[in-house]
């Protein structure tokens, strides 16, 4: 009867061992399955945005209209691989960091401002005091 005891905890003792070997082996797949949806959901577009942005800022030639991460719109006049010379407004002239360039403004927007819905319907019909709506309390 020894060894028949035996024999039924080491039956025990590996059934054990594979209820557990199983549950931390699914506990790990769940946690890759996380950190693979981390690194697509958050890692991976911020990495891209990354990339753009540094391939705008080398793209950024003398006389490319720009927009900085201050959101001031300039034209640069003069620079290196680290560093720009931008015109903000005619005389002034600010040296600034290249990775301070956030894009290049197309052609299109040759002010860097879209002009709105509202500016392109209100452009023909001059502002008056009667057309105002009255806001007085």
């Amino acid at each position: 009867m020894g060894t028949a005891h035996v024999l039924a905890v080491t039956h025990l003792l590996a059934a054990t061992a594979t209820k557990k070997s199983s549950s931390s082996f699914s506990f790990l797949l769940i946690i890759l399955v996380v950190f693979a949806g981390l690194y697509f959901v958050m890692i991976r577009p911020q990495r891209n945005r990354q990339r753009a942005a540094q391939q705008n800022q080398k793209q950024a030639d003398i006389g490319a209209r720009i927009r900085t991460t201050a959101g001031l719109y300039g034209t640069i006049i003069e620079g290196d691989t680290d560093n720009v010379l931008v015109e903000f407004a005619p005389g002034v002239q600010i040296k600034m960091m290249r990775r301070a360039i956030m894009n290049v403004v197309p052609d299109d927007e040759p002010d860097g401002i879209r002009p709105s819905v509202m500016d392109e319907t209100d452009a023909d019909e001059p502002a008056t005091a009667d057309s105002r709506e009255d806001l007085s309390i």
